[in-house]
């Protein structure tokens, strides 16, 4: 009854991976020519400036986005768990941009970042502030694509936060309400203590992502951008070697170091869960 799932997860996940293991081993040619190199390629990956850089934007696009981006989740999920008029609407607002093409997504912030008449320098103007150069500028471009990434996830984990917060039983804060607890007591006590299994599922997924963004990065900075460098991520990076510069086995060892970073954080988010996640 499994088998169909786990040949397909055999040949497009398993076998993949294998390959890109072996291809991490190797210096890759023209017309498959492969030279095995043994462990060069990791190596002179780690001495490598741009791939120091490219694993200290993963960890900075990470170390913001998924916080801050859980926390506005979680805040939108506890606002339209509540009772008011037109919560469906609001819910298929936020939800929106996870099922706009992320192409499109991208064309649209690029056009409000725009130095020359983006909309957001068009309000700055009004108050005197000109010309900032929100995707050119080594300074801040990372911080507006981590923007980006906030706004596009936040309505998927608010779906996830909303379904988790609506199995707590309402008998828990009729009890609270009986003995005197308001309403940041009971989020603090109640909600947030019944609500950790699916916030350890959010933020796990979450931080996988995070470490894997590219499409973003990809679609709103051009290769010829001054700003690439404070912008790239190890999966941009092994795009950038594996199909721009034809070298896959240097860019086979990239993502395997990423892959090595997510089991690494993986495995400490699972075994600190005892911690912190309360499981009914």
């Amino acid at each position: 009854m499994i088998a169909p799932t786990i040949i397909g997860l055999i040949i497009l996940n398993l076998w993949p991976m294998i390959q890109t293991l072996f291809l991490s081993f190797n210096n890759t040619g023209d017309f498959g020519n492969n030279q095995w190199v043994g462990l060069d390629n990791y190596k002179n990956m780690l001495t490598d400036p741009s791939v120091i850089h490219a694993t200290i934007n993963t960890f900075k696009y990470t170390i913001v986005s998924v916080p801050v981006g859980i926390i506005f989740s979680l805040i939108v999920a506890v606002l339209l768990n509540a009772n008011i008029k037109g919560k469906t609407i609001y819910r298929t607002i936020y939800f929106l941009p996870m099922v706009s093409a992320p192409a499109a997504v991208a064309m649209v912030w690029r056009i409000l970042y725009n130095g020359d008449y983006g909309f957001f320098n068009l309000v700055l103007s009004k108050i005197g502030i000109h010309g900032v150069k929100w995707l050119t500028d080594p300074n801040i471009s990372i911080y507006c694509i981590i923007v980006v990434g906030i706004w596009s996830t936040l309505g998927y984990n608010m779906v996830i936060l909303l379904a988790g917060l609506q199995e707590i039983p309402t008998t828990f804060y009729e009890a609270a309400e009986i003995e005197g607890a308001g309403p940041i007591r009971q989020f603090f006590t109640i909600t947030l203590p019944l609500i950790s299994p699916t916030m350890f599922f959010v933020v796990v997924t979450t931080m996988i992502s995070s470490l894997q963004v590219f499409d973003l990065i990809f679609m709103m900075i051009d290769r010829t951008n001054s700003a690439l460098e404070s912008t790239q991520s190890l999966v941009y990076l092994f795009y950038k070697h594996s199909f721009i510069m034809n070298d896959k086995g240097y860019g086979s060892a990239i993502i395997m170091l990423l892959l090595a970073i997510i089991l690494v954080i993986t495995v400490i988010q699972l075994k600190l869960q005892k911690k912190w996640v309360h499981y009914q």
